[in-house]
């Protein structure tokens, strides 16, 4: 049995999958690269009544990313959105807002695979339901060398990207379909060294 991808990683495993500090993890999702969230009990905000998964509004919770000891264990939030909702919501009650633990702040693992694929990352191995991956790159990479063993090097990289991204499309369910982009990031190293030996 293998089990599905992860659903959530908390900011400190992500940190190490990427390799880097929590403090970058926290400048991603000021930008809006990332959202962290996390999950509340039933507090009001308004008029109304919130629990369940919120996003977490990154400036408000920089105490906890500190390069430092002096780093809280835990924050206070005072503000949050639903994550199907554009607007901030203040909490009203409790008064001084929701303590949450450091451990608590998440992020959504679709979030994290699609950052990967998007810049490139490749600590993780790729292919199979239990990879980190949603892409099975490995059963690209065999398509691809499959399709230059029987048909040689196509005319140009575009049509060799469109190509697999068709392979992807006939492989799949049709939800895990990566972009033209992250296609050819992964073949235009190849494709350099065949135009290359062409070339010579």
């Amino acid at each position: 049995m293998t089990l599905p991808q992860r659903e959530y990683f908390t900011i400190e495993e992500v940190a190490v999958r990427w390799e880097c500090t929590i403090a970058d993890i926290a400048g991603l999702a000021v930008k809006g690269r990332i959202d962290i969230v996390t999950g509340i009990p039933p507090v009001r905000v308004g008029d109304e009544i919130m629990a369940g998964e919120v996003i977490v509004a990154a400036f408000d919770i920089l105490p906890v990313f500190r390069r430092c000891c002096t780093a809280p264990k835990t924050i206070r939030l005072g503000r949050m959105r639903p994550p199907d909702r554009p607007d901030w919501r203040l909490v009203t009650a409790p008064e001084h807002g929701v303590e949450v633990y450091i451990a608590d702040l998440l992020v959504a693992g679709a979030h994290v695979y699609r950052f990967e694929d998007q810049n490139t990352i490749l600590r993780r191995v790729a292919g199979g339901p239990g990879s980190s991956s949603p892409y099975d790159w490995e059963g690209m990479l065999q398509a691809l060398a499959l399709r230059l063993h029987e048909d040689g090097v196509p005319a140009s990289q575009g049509a060799l990207v469109a190509e697999m991204q068709e392979w992807f499309v006939l492989n799949s369910n049709g939800d895990d379909v990566p972009d033209e982009r992250s296609i050819r990031r992964r073949i235009t190293p190849l494709w350099q060294k065949l135009r290359k030996k062409e070339e010579t």
